[in-house]
């Protein structure tokens, strides 16, 4: 019999934390119900006392995740733990994740606690969480820099008091698999009742190794892995969840466990986080980047078409790919659209959203030859980069010549007043934007800019993603379209109606654990 490995997807709360990641409320609904249909086992919707809004979204996932166990993060105090607790208390499945740093720096240079001051707190921490629900789980914070001994004292105290999981993190990406595996097979042999708690990981990907330390620390015996869709998160990001859930599952014979997940819902996963967050992936990612399945080699595809197994280790179907495309055109009905999508792993959750995603798909038909599965699953997305309540682009024009300075005249219109401004720029995209600053009033300072092609050909929708910084907010856009300044149009106002709703949150790992 094969172990069950428990999947934690953390994508609503340590996804967040990348920088402009952050996601409004429908947003993260949209993400915990999608997380639920991928059947991951537990949600981690955020960190209740950051923010009201924070407390409200992880209140309203409680309330409507029914197959999926919502969990919400309280540092190691009563404030902390009372709003998580109250956050959940609508939740079918609820856990409570309570946490304190446990490395020497941290408790030095952060908390200014001593060892058993800390052991303290997080006894007194799990056993308030305890009063809340009986799934309880404990993080001992940057355990990757920790002394062992102490991991062993305040792990063995954890559980005592009524953990049910204990969670080694490698907070800052230190640790190398061999090590971090290491150390998992110790703590597991050496805290005394370590059989009465599921082990767990949380691993950061600063040196590129957060899966592999994952995968390293399953073959010594944990059997809950942490991370986020796409690897988003703090820094460098977390573990990829769509690579440890595919890695088990082609490799049973080395690791001798599996998920309860629905892999094929991988795909519509992936494509859902890149376009909320505006973090586009990159083609070259294992799983579900645009080129997982792709063979230019001559070699490669001789082989390929003889029997997919001489190159493929896993099947691109059982992730969400299709081996075919259906032909969608400007005369394609409703129906075939949505069954198209239903057979993507995507299923509109209203009319009204059917409706508009329909629309954009009749936009891009009248553009476009061609409408691929890549297109079809951005467009349900919202990936044309529309933000409820922010400037929408209704007309547009671009001018450029040899000698001449580029010029765009953009109309903006919200709330059904339009307004029109010219600029000329370095090139188009810089004078769009400067005719948004002109419009709008708005004056962020651009911090990245990228741009990738969704498919092949020339008539390809370019996807576009925008960062700008406004004093002490970021916030992300994205937008696709045939035209690469018109995308970029979009995408610029995506993140300008972000940032402009950004509320400020708490960073947990800016504050003091009391």
């Amino acid at each position: 019999m094969q172990d069950k490995l428990i999947i934690f997807d953390t994508t609503l709360r340590d996804g967040e934390q990348s920088a402009g990641a952050s996601m409004n409320a429908a947003e993260k609904m949209k993400i915990a119900l999608q997380l639920e249909k991928l059947r991951v086992d537990v949600i981690e919707a955020g960190f209740p006392v950051s923010s009201p809004g924070d407390f409200a979204a992880v209140k309203a996932i409680a309330e409507t995740v029914r197959e999926s166990a919502v969990c919400a993060l309280a540092r190691a105090n009563e404030k902390d733990i009372t709003a998580a607790g109250e956050a959940l208390a609508p939740a079918r499945q609820k856990r409570l994740h309570t946490f304190i740093a446990t490395s020497p720096i941290h408790m030095r240079k952060k908390l200014k606690m001593s060892p058993d001051e800390v052991l303290q707190a997080a006894v007194a921490a799990v056993k308030a969480a305890r009063k809340y629900c009986d799934d309880v789980e404990f993080s001992p914070e940057d355990a990757g820099r920790s002394d062992e001994d102490f991991l062993c004292r305040i792990l063995e105290a954890a559980i005592k008091a009524g953990a049910k999981t204990v969670n080694i993190p490698d907070t800052v990406g230190y640790n190398m698999p061999e090590q971090f595996g290491g150390l998992i097979r110790r703590l597991r042999e050496r805290v005394p009742n370590s059989e009465r708690a599921v082990f767990s990981v949380h691993c950061h990907n600063d040196l590129g190794v957060a899966v592999a330390n994952s995968l390293a620390a399953v073959s010594a015996g944990a059997r809950q892995v942490e991370g986020t869709i796409n690897g988003i998160g703090e820094r460098a990001g977390n573990t990829a969840l769509e690579e440890v859930i595919m890695a088990v599952r082609t490799r049973p014979d080395f690791f001798c466990c599996d998920t309860g997940v629905d892999s094929k819902q991988l795909l519509p996963a992936s494509r859902l986080v890149s376009s909320v967050t505006g973090f586009p992936v990159q083609p070259n990612k294992a799983v579900v980047g645009v080129n997982a399945f792709a063979h230019e080699s001559g070699i490669h595809q001789d082989g390929v078409l003889k029997d997919k197994e001489t190159y493929e280790i896993m099947s691109a179907e059982d992730v969400g790919w299709q081996s075919n495309t259906i032909r969608l055109g400007k005369l394609s009905g409703r129906n075939a659209f949505k069954t198209r999508l239903a057979e993507l792993g995507f299923e509109f959750e209203s009319e009204e959203e059917l409706r508009g995603a329909f629309a954009r798909f009749k936009q891009l038909a009248d553009k476009k030859r061609d409408i691929y599965d890549e297109d079809l699953l951005m467009i349900a997305a919202g990936g044309d980069g529309g933000e409820s309540g922010g400037w929408q682009l209704s007309g547009w024009h671009f001018a450029s010549a040899s000698g001449e300075k580029p010029r765009a005249n953009l109309s903006l219109q919200k709330n059904g007043e339009t307004q029109k401004a010219e600029c000329a720029g370095d090139g188009l995209v810089d004078a769009a934007f400067g005719a948004i600053n002109k419009i709008t009033g708005a004056a962020p300072e651009l911090i990245l800019y990228s741009v990738r092609s969704v498919t092949g050909g020339s008539d390809a929708q370019g996807e576009v993603s925008v960062r700008l910084r406004e004093e002490a907010k970021e916030a992300t856009g994205h937008g696709a379209d045939t035209d690469i300044v018109v995308a970029s149009v979009k995408a610029y106002l995506s993140a300008l109606a972000r940032l402009g709703s950004a509320a400020e949150r708490m960073h947990p790992q800016k504050s003091r654990a009391v």
